[in-house]
């Protein structure tokens, strides 16, 4: 009999256990768990169970999913999640819905393990401080954060590209750790070679937005607007959608700078 080759990141699914749902999405569900005796948040990831993909659009997604692992396990620093293991086999783990019984599981998909932050993400946080806003040292703290642990990716040549405060994770000590490495990859050494239209309308660059080439420089951008948010606890132009916002950024030159205005106001 010929047994499988393991990658370094591959972990054995039938020891998770499954605790509660944290979240739901289009993609997947988001549980909290238990891996080798330690809290871990499992992500079960859905590559389209309906038959609406191809078995060549299934593969495609499984040798991305392979290198974006690959990355993520590399990386250890104090503001960047900890990635404790994946697995692409699914058929052992026992998933419970929140009443206790078991539920079907993906038989095209994934799953990721790390570390469980119980303070939720950044994006919550700022939501639920919107009406008070935040002290200026809290948003230095949470900024510098930010700031260290993007420079540890672009020092290690990793682009994130969907830098967000819902991809930032907050753990006890209110410590921020960027998460969520889906669309990372490592950047090109040829800009024309990274032009796809990757990350979420209101935080993506102009030159992501037209599929310009880019670099690092985007997360840059991102960052920038997730340092507004932080600041003011609310979006840029809250009242346009995140469409209008990125026709705006594209076509008419929107200016930040007037909703950093308006924001500053609002705090005086």
């Amino acid at each position: 009999m010929v047994q499988k080759v393991l990658q370094e990141w591959e972990i054995d699914p039938s020891q998770l256990i499954t605790k509660s749902v944290i979240d739901r999405g289009t993609f997947g569900t988001v549980f909290r768990g238990i891996y080798d005796g330690r809290d871990v948040t499992i992500k079960i990831l859905d590559w389209s169970d309906d038959g609406t993909k191809t078995e060549a659009e299934i593969a495609s997604s499984r040798t991305a999913f392979t290198q974006q692992v690959a990355v993520w396990q590399e990386l250890n620093h104090p503001n960047v999640s900890k990635f404790i293991g994946a697995t692409l086999g699914l058929s052992q783990l026992q998933i419970v819905t929140d009443n206790g019984r078991p539920c079907g599981i993906p038989s095209n998909g994934c799953c990721v393990v790390e570390e469980y932050l119980p303070a939720g993400n950044l994006r919550n946080y700022l939501v639920k401080k919107r009406r008070t806003k935040l002290a200026f040292k809290v948003v230095i703290q949470l900024a510098l954060d930010v700031v260290k642990g993007l420079s540890y990716l672009h020092s290690h040549k990793i682009v994130h590209r969907d830098v967000k405060p819902e991809n930032m994770l907050l753990d006890k000590a209110r410590r921020v750790k960027i998460s969520e490495f889906g669309v990372a990859r490592i950047e090109a050494s040829n800009p024309n070679d990274m032009t796809a239209e990757t990350g979420t309308l209101g935080y993506m660059a102009p030159e992501v937005l037209r599929e310009n080439p880019y670099n690092r420089k985007c997360d840059i951008y991102s960052f920038g607007i997730s340092l507004w948010e932080i600041y003011c606890c609310d979006m840029p132009y809250p009242d346009l959608s995140f469409s209008e916002v990125a026709a705006g950024v594209v076509g008419q030159n929107f200016f930040f700078c007037w909703a950093i205005l308006s924001c500053s106001n609002q705090r005086i």
